[in-house]
């Protein structure tokens, strides 16, 4: 038998940044079964615990986009310069996020592979039948993010036969091949209130997400799979399984897993599920006394002052920011001792994207407005027990507005049920320019931005600290060192 993937998946090994571990088999070993195939599946999942973090996903989608900077301040966060060239737009594929998100999208993979292979041996079972057309989707899901964001990929569905060094395939008949496998494993999918696994509205706005990227997958626009959004964004809908919360900030709140808006998240624990830090990027080094931390944080991430604006005063999602003057968790003032003993007040202005000679102290330390969307409990530690939500019904309801729009229809009403909780007043006549900018502020920091720009036309367009870019831009090379393993990568795709 051929070794399996192994090219492409000497990631995993390449950066020793995640506990994933694969064997490799040249048999299905006779204990590599239980009762519940279900319980096999966390290997599946496990490349998206690193979402948030060092797999480079949620930096690429966000610091990418027109709403999250991360400025070098003086000596800190210049890290040679790999959170700049992803704000600028002037990655390479020797890039750490660019490096990092391929092996994790390709270890989840090679695991579902390998457990549709081994499961199939007792297809016919309706719970292992169940288990597959999961794995299936979770492999689709994927392939979705790899030609979002690197466009022509291997498309490999088998795990003993797996070819050595593949060669790329075409992005728009990837895209087919896995809305029809998505399509077509649905009706296996059972209803289910599970929020971490595979449910029924996840595989809804699964598709909702493909059928409305299409355009970007295919290069042409076929109106047929608007009309799919707005079915599959109703479905979800009609299921009366998922609702709104009252307050704006309620679905991020600590200990969050059962939030009726929340459709499928990664289960964070600050104790047993680690990987949830983005607070320790975002907030100021004394912020800690400001929550009682129980460690420092290391005053990166921040909001540009131009999406910061875009927030009207009365905007309940704008307690999701920290700025002003600053307090202690027993209410008394801050100094940043720091820079001179000075007031800390963060200032939603930052002068520059590389913060160093001009710039004074109070300048570089306490420059943006920080993010606090997603609760910092008193006595946080350096993560947080904050479910990080891939999928929530705010964006389903965008998602149908957007596709109903796109067929010239009315979208008014969802849109204003998503203003209505933020305590705005209503819009008529929602265009998709307005859309685009509702989407920014309700799932800002939520890894949604680089692909809404892409969607919407506004990607390339210039910014703060951002030249105009070319289209060549919308997604990122394959790495470096995958391609040295496998000279393949860089030949020119072929059809499936």
């Amino acid at each position: 038998m051929k070794k399996i993937f192994l090219i492409i998946f000497i990631a995993a090994f390449h950066f020793g940044c995640t506990e994933l571990e694969v064997e490799m088999y040249d048999r299905i070993p006779a204990d590599a079964y239980t009762a519940d195939p279900i319980l096999q599946m966390s290997n599946i999942y496990a490349p998206m615990r690193d979402f948030a973090d060092w797999s480079g996903w949620w930096f690429a989608q966000e610091i990418t986009g027109d709403a999250v900077t991360a400025p070098t301040r003086g000596g800190d966060w210049d890290d040679g310069g790999k959170w700049r060239v992803l704000h600028t737009h002037t990655w390479d594929n020797n890039t750490e996020a660019v490096n990092s998100m391929w092996s994790r999208f390709y270890n989840g993979i090679v695991e579902a592979n390998k457990f549709i292979e081994e499961q199939a041996l007792f297809a016919g079972d309706e719970a292992v039948d169940e288990a597959i057309a999961k794995a299936k989707i979770l492999r689709a899901y994927y392939y979705y993010l790899l030609i979002d964001n690197y466009k022509d990929v291997p498309y490999i569905t088998d795990y003993l036969e797996a070819p050595e060094q593949p060669l790329r395939n075409f992005r728009n008949e990837i895209f087919e091949a896995i809305v029809t496998e998505v399509e077509e494993n649905l009706p296996l999918i059972k209803p289910s209130t599970s929020k971490t696994g595979v449910n029924k509205a996840m595989v809804f706005t699964l598709l909702a997400k493909l059928y409305l990227n299409h355009a970007v997958y295919t290069g042409t626009v076929d109106a047929a799979y608007w009309v799919k959004a707005e079915a599959v964004t109703d479905s979800v809908i009609a299921m009366g399984q998922h609702s709104l919360e009252p307050d704006a900030l309620g679905p991020f709140v600590t200990n969050n897993s059962n939030s009726p808006e929340l459709i499928w998240l990664i289960p964070y624990d600050e104790d047993t599920y680690t990987g949830f830090n983005l607070h320790m990027r975002t907030l100021h080094y004394n912020s800690n006394l400001t929550f009682d931390m129980v460690v420092g944080p290391w005053n990166g991430f921040a909001v540009m002052e131009s999406h910061f604006n875009t927030y009207e005063d009365n905007d309940a999602r704008k307690a999701g920011f920290l700025y002003g003057q600053q307090f202690t968790a027993n209410g008394d003032s801050l100094f940043d001792q720091g820079a001179g003993g000075i007031p800390l007040v963060l200032n939603p202005y930052i002068p520059a994207l590389n913060m160093g000679e001009g710039n004074t102290p109070n300048e570089i330390r306490n420059s943006g407005a920080r993010v606090i969307k997603f609760e910092i409990k008193s006595g946080a530690k350096d993560n947080l027990s904050n479910d990080f939500p891939i999928y929530r019904f705010a964006d389903v309801l965008l998602m149908n507005a957007e596709a109903k729009i796109r067929q010239g229809k009315n979208g008014d009403e969802n849109v204003n049920k998503i203003r209505s909780r933020a305590g705005l007043e209503s819009w008529t006549g929602v265009t998709l320019e307005m859309l685009l900018a509702e989407r920014g502020r309700e799932l800002f920091w939520e890894g949604h931005r680089r692909q809404d720009l892409i969607r919407f036309g506004e990607f390339n367009k210039a910014w703060w600290e951002k030249p105009a870019s070319d289209p060549s831009r919308n997604t990122f090379p394959i790495p470096q060192w995958a391609i040295d393993a496998n000279p393949n990568l860089a030949e020119s795709p072929v059809s499936l």
